[in-house]
């Protein structure tokens, strides 16, 4: 009990260098933002990417699929890395000409919104 109690007013006692503060309001804004959009990218990405592997093993087994939809609308949703990820590991879905035109464009949109996003947002803050 000691030991916290001297610990604990040893770290109030600290001051850390203006460097390693986040600064301004703006800053720590975008960066719980930013945390938030990089944990569900994750998400989302093993989620669909889980998705990829189940809809393959069920037609190995030819048993009932996923419908084509509900993973262009996963890939749609943040998830087209994982889906073009699952696409080259499982070699699934690689003969449909027509999911493959929505998961490409689905791709370059997400390419073409986070080049806005970064350089937008990287630009607003070095000002």
């Amino acid at each position: 009990m000691k030991f916290f109690l001297t610990f604990s007013r040893c770290l109030e006692s600290v001051k850390f260098p203006s460097i390693f503060s986040l600064g301004s309001a703006k800053i720590v804004g975008y960066a719980r933002s930013m945390w938030i959009a990089v944990i569900y990218l994750w998400a989302i990405n093993a989620l669909t990417l889980l998705i990829f592997g189940w809809d393959k093993l069920r037609a190995r087994r030819r048993k009932r699929r996923i419908p084509e939809q509900r993973l262009l609308w996963l890939a749609a949703l943040g998830g087209s890395l994982a889906a073009l990820l699952g696409r080259w590991i499982f070699g699934h879905k690689t003969r449909k000409r027509g999911f493959s035109t929505w998961l490409y464009a689905i791709t370059v949109c997400h390419a073409g919104l986070c080049y806005l996003i970064v350089s937008h947002d990287l630009g607003a803050l070095l000002q």
